[in-house]
């Protein structure tokens, strides 16, 4: 089971954010049109975060320099009326000095200080408190490095993505029933309403949160596979509608060109970490994972040494 998940996350992994989706599908033979189309789905999905310039960063990363840089990938579930959390935190380092990529994976339920909030939280309540901004801060205090770009998912806006590429496959590892949808252990096809019901699936899973995250990488992974085949470009404008509507980063088109042409090698390399682990506990009956600062200080080293920031550094975040 252990080893099936691993290649899934591996699998997942060599797709450095989802926006590389846009980048293959653009190089397709639809010319012109697709290059129309693809712009203005990408100016849409752009949005910049008004935050101030990261103290952990003395100088500004240079993507054409081929300079290490950081995302944070959030997966928000956002349903009508409610902000929503960023259930899904995924910090991907970027390192072409070395062609590598590493990823982590930030239990939801993590006990941290809520940076700008002035008290200490599940980190992902960050997102609901401040948006993107106080999630980037918050990571990045954990994290002791500098969080340089993120990636929005709205996992809600999901269900129109999976249509818009025809539906997906996936193979399940675990059979469970949800809102009256059956999904039996195998390959299954999914359309929209129920991949979203089976990367949401939680409770029945004995892997709780982190058997969620696996079926969530697997649909994107599932996305990304169906929007680049040569049956999906036939609906290029509406697959690039629904990532532009449902998908926001501070990444602009030229840097994301950037990332295509100058990080390409390093993608082909990508390490799943050693699982950030803690301890559960409740704390005024609220469940927590409590990490200890030796756990903390083993995944910033790691992630500094990769990120090529000398290890024993500490620059203090500011509430």
């Amino acid at each position: 089971m252990k080893a099936t998940s691993k290649s899934k996350k591996r699998r997942w992994l060599r797709i450095t954010g989802i926006f590389f989706l846009l980048l293959l599908i653009g190089a397709g033979a639809y010319g012109y049109s697709v290059y129309k189309s693809l712009t203005s789905a990408v100016e849409t999905m752009h949005e910049p975060v008004k935050r101030e310039k990261s103290e952990k960063r003395t100088e500004d990363v240079t993507l054409e320099k081929k300079d290490p840089f950081s995302v944070l990938m959030l997966g928000v579930d956002e349903r009508e009326g409610d902000k929503g959390r960023s259930d899904t935190l995924i910090v991907l380092t970027v390192n072409p000095n070395n062609n590598t990529v590493k990823m982590l994976s930030i239990p939801r339920d993590t006990r941290t200080e809520i940076v700008g909030k002035g008290k200490e939280d599940k980190i992902n309540h960050a997102y609901a408190y401040g948006g993107v901004e106080m999630a980037m801060n918050t990571v990045e205090n954990f994290l002791d490095i500098p969080i340089d770009y993120y990636i929005q998912i709205n996992m809600e806006g999901f269900e129109d993505i999976v249509d818009a590429v025809g539906g997906v496959t996936v193979n399940n590892d675990l059979e469970f029933t949800l809102d009256g949808a059956y999904f039996p252990v195998g390959q299954l096809q999914l359309n929209g309403e129920k991949a979203l019901k089976f990367s949401r699936m939680r409770y029945e899973d004995p892997r709780g949160d982190y058997g969620r995250q696996i079926r969530q990488r697997e649909i994107i992974q599932a996305v990304v596979d169906s929007g680049v085949s040569m049956t999906s470009l036939a609906k290029y404008n509406e697959i690039f509608t629904a990532l532009g509507n449902n998908i926001k980063t501070n990444l602009t088109f030229d840097e994301m060109i950037d990332i295509q042409q100058n990080y390409q090698t390093a993608a082909s390399t990508i390490e799943q970490m050693d699982p950030l682990t803690g301890q559960g506990t409740k704390i005024n009956s609220v469940y927590y994972i409590l990490v200890s600062d030796e756990e903390q200080q083993r995944v910033q080293n790691e992630l500094k040494t990769q990120l090529e920031i000398p290890v024993g550094t500490h620059t203090a975040q500011a509430n």
